[in-house]
């Protein structure tokens, strides 16, 4: 499977600041030592040790995620990130999309009337959702005053199927699974499935003491996954001042996949208030609590704009 993220974001898109960028320019310059100026090599080596935080960014984009199961393109929601998306070369040559929707929340379809894809009378589309009246709603988006182009511009090549908990859907090769979790107005968590591969997304999700007990849908959706995308949104102290608007903390998120068996996780659904320096200490801290809880053997990354995936 070949995974790529577009967007990582929750909420709302967040570009880097002035003042964002001004940080990283001084965090950079306080790190110069009069030999990195030396030679033009030294410096390429200067910059290319400066830490992640700096050297790049975790990206704005609110959720879309790419993943690429043996001859089946499919996309996890519609955030700005999908804008990015349309305009790659990583368009399947066939021009079909299977686009599945966790939820309709606007931070999660507020790309799709950007998607360049979604007006071409060639390209073709499956659109799964849990929600009965999925084309009706992301319809709402483009009408007058808010959007100056309707839904009816889109291609006509467009299917819509819903999803429901412990329903498999079958395409060539790839079984996807999903099933319900806590946010409100309800999100849904997607398992992909290829031979002996499994990759979960589990975006907007606030983890409850249900989420950790054996149940059907959820062990078929989560058990012994190699990869979750899993929504890591807060801090402790956050998660604690926020309850029930539908995200988790990082720790719980890492005691969740250690219930559940997984391999590696990727912190997903970043805090828009959360500066790329904020997001590699969180990513420390995750590290440090699964050493702590001795399950150093669980790999915790994470989930930044264009990263790729090979399993």
């Amino acid at each position: 499977m070949f995974i790529h993220f577009w967007g990582v974001r929750g909420s709302i898109p967040t570009p880097l600041t002035p003042q964002q960028i001004q940080s990283k320019i001084m965090a950079a310059v306080q790190r110069i030592t009069p030999q990195d100026l030396e030679s033009a090599q030294s410096r390429a080596k200067f910059v290319s040790s400066l830490p992640d935080w700096i050297f790049g960014t975790t990206g704005g984009n609110t959720a879309c995620v790419q993943i690429r199961s043996g001859k089946n393109e499919l996309v996890f929601d519609a955030g700005s990130g999908i804008r990015g998306y349309g305009k790659s070369n990583l368009i399947p040559i066939d021009r079909h999309f299977n686009l599945f929707f966790s939820h309709l929340h606007w931070d999660h379809i507020q790309g799709l009337p950007f998607f360049d894809f979604a007006y071409n009378p060639l390209a073709s589309f499956d659109v799964y959702s849990p929600v009965e009246n999925a084309k009706e709603y992301l319809s709402y988006q483009m009408t007058d005053p808010y959007y100056p182009v309707t839904f009816e511009a889109f291609t006509k090549n467009m299917s819509f199927h819903k999803m429901e908990a412990g329903k498999a859907v079958e395409l060539e090769g790839t079984t996807i699974h999903c099933c319900e979790m806590s946010h409100p107005g309800s999100s849904y968590s997607y398992s992909i499935r290829e031979g002996n591969k499994k990759v979960v997304y589990a975006t907007d999700v606030e983890l409850k003491s249900k989420d950790f007990e054996d149940n059907p849908e959820t062990e078929i959706v989560f058990k012994d996954a190699d990869l979750v995308i899993l929504d890591s949104q807060y801090t402790v102290e956050e998660a604690y001042r926020k309850e029930n608007w539908g995200h988790s903390a990082f720790c719980y998120a890492i005691d969740f996949a250690v219930k559940w068996n997984i391999k590696k996780i990727y912190l997903f659904h970043h805090e828009p208030t959360y500066d790329d320096k904020k997001l590699n200490n969180i990513l420390q801290a995750a590290r440090w609590y699964a050493q702590y809880i001795n399950h150093s053997e669980l790999e915790i990354y994470l989930a930044k704009e264009d990263m790729e995936i090979e399993l």
